[in-house]
């Protein structure tokens, strides 16, 4: 259980971190820093959808041959259509567009900007939360350290998210204190959705494969949708592009090592 907790609370740890930087830096980051660590966070997530998630869950299926696929082909677009769901139902404001997206609503800038980065925070709890349901249960061959590598890559990725919400808040006229607050609000769900994750997946120990891949697919609909292009936008995208091999080759480490 303590193993469980930890590995909870670790990228919610990462964004907290991150959102203290409101309290040390004195200015907004610059446009080329935010597009470097959205890329760097777009790389850590891809890597992590494949080898923590995507693999894994292909790996537990393999009792039905040539269609060890089938969940993880199942489970990935069911992960893909939440997501497509909630950007559809949740108002909310990307950071690099002047229009929100979703429903039309009374919400401020600021409470759309901590929504859109909440919307994309949910598969990322999921995800780490059912590696540790994996883990726990002992099905498939999901390892402790294959769970804290999920765990840790998340939380460096929410690094740079946490200060990409605080600091433009601040920016824009909110106190440190509240700036903070509201960028500790954005990671929460990550906690909250990997314990409930947790708990579906021990009462449902088959589903598993769904359950890895469709935490996969949920992931890279918000890197496809909102990181990429984010990291693309103006001149110089190059920093982007290799930020996200920065970060995927990282991922992609962290899982060997530890795995």
């Amino acid at each position: 259980m303590k193993t469980l907790i930890i590995g909870l609370l670790i990228p919610f740890i990462g964004t907290s971190a991150g959102a203290a930087c409101v309290f040390f830096l004195k200015k907004d980051l610059k446009r080329g820093v935010q597009r470097a660590l959205t890329g760097f966070a777009a790389g850590v997530m891809v890597a992590a959808s494949i080898w923590s998630l995507i693999v894994p869950a292909i790996e537990q299926s393999s009792a039905m041959g040539q269609l060890a696929f089938l969940p993880a082909f199942l489970g990935f677009w069911a992960g893909i259509l939440f997501l497509l769901l909630l950007d559809h139902v949740i108002p909310h404001l990307h950071r690099s567009i002047d229009q929100a997206e979703g429903p039309k609503s009374h919400l401020t800038r600021t409470a759309m900007m901590v929504l859109a980065v909440t919307l994309h925070n949910i598969p990322e709890g999921m995800a780490v939360g059912v590696v540790y349901a994996g883990l726990l249960s002992g099905s498939g061959n999901i390892t402790e350290g294959g769970a804290l590598a999920l765990a840790l890559g998340i939380a460096i990725q929410n690094f740079p998210e946490g200060a990409i919400i605080s600091m433009p808040l601040y920016a824009e006229g909110k106190s440190k204190p509240k700036s903070f607050w509201l960028g500790l609000l954005s990671g929460a769900v990550e906690p909250v959705f990997g314990a409930l994750t947790v708990i579906i997946a021990a009462l449902v120990v088959p589903a598993m494969p769904y359950l890895l891949s469709f935490a996969a697919g949920a992931m890279l609909y918000v890197v496809v949708e909102e990181l990429i292009p984010e990291m693309s936008a103006g001149e110089h995208s190059n920093i982007g592009v290799v930020s996200f091999a920065i970060g995927f080759s990282l991922m992609m480490a962290l899982d060997v090592a530890l795995g």
